[in-house]
């Protein structure tokens, strides 16, 4: 059986920030409650969230309505100019643009899952001019409606956007808690991504089928056939993940 799509993270998969997603968090941190984010709390609390769970945490209180929109587009002011202070730099991850030019040729389905909201993401298909290898209606991101990563929502979405069964896509993702949630949907097919350091961490979390460090080193032949499904895949619950 043929993978039918493909469905990609965008922070740290399509586009490499996390230095600049921990800068412009850490620094925020501090202004909202007097320290930055210490690395572990990153990795749980920021990484593959959406704005307001990461906010929430930060206060330590639930944040709704204009307030969030208000603390949200601060915080991300922040970063989309740490981004254009990039110049050439700003631009899409080694090997994104020849894969995405090979499933484009190949008429291969493809979106993006992203925690970003909708003004990070009107920004990204701008400045990087996204529209060239994707539907800008099909990408799905946080509009403040359906549960964020570790839950499997996004995924299903994306999914469903692309008219496939989220069992015969292939999902690429750098973050746990977005591998939680790809597992949860019951994709195909789950890819982490990641420097060679964090790799044995990426290979030992529940779902994963193949790490790799970069989009070069996706493997074309994946496009032909897809594996057998393991057993038990879709049995968990992300809540207890």
């Amino acid at each position: 059986m043929k993978i039918k799509a493909v469905i990609f993270d965008f922070n740290g998969v399509l586009w490499w920030d996390g230095h600049l997603q921990d800068k412009s968090w850490k620094a925020y941190s501090e202004k909202l409650r007097g320290w930055p984010l210490a690395d572990e709390e990153m990795d749980v609390h920021v990484h593959g969230r959406n704005n307001r769970y990461t906010l929430e945490y930060l206060l330590g209180e639930q944040i709704t309505g204009q307030r969030l929109e208000a603390l949200s587009e601060e915080k991300e002011t922040v970063y989309r100019d740490l981004c254009l202070a990039q110049g050439e730099n700003f631009k899409l991850s080694p090997g994104a643009e020849e894969l995405l030019e090979f499933l484009a040729k190949r008429q291969i389905p493809r979106t993006i899952a992203t925690a970003s909201a909708r003004r990070n993401v009107d920004f990204f298909v701008r400045e990087l001019e996204l529209e060239r290898w994707f539907d800008a209606g099909q990408i799905v991101y946080d509009d403040g409606i359906r549960a964020g990563k570790p839950a499997p929502d996004f995924y299903l979405l994306a999914a469903s956007k692309l008219g496939v069964n989220p069992g015969s896509c292939i999902v690429v993702e750098d973050s746990r808690s977005g591998i939680a949630a790809a597992w949860a949907a019951g994709i195909g097919m789950i890819i982490a991504l990641g420097p060679q350091e964090s790799h044995r961490g990426l290979q030992q979390l529940a779902g994963v089928d193949l790490v790799i460090a970069s989009l070069q080193d996706l493997p074309r032949a994946l496009f032909r056939a897809r594996p057998a499904p393991r057993i038990g895949r879709g049995k968990a619950r992300w809540e207890d993940i």
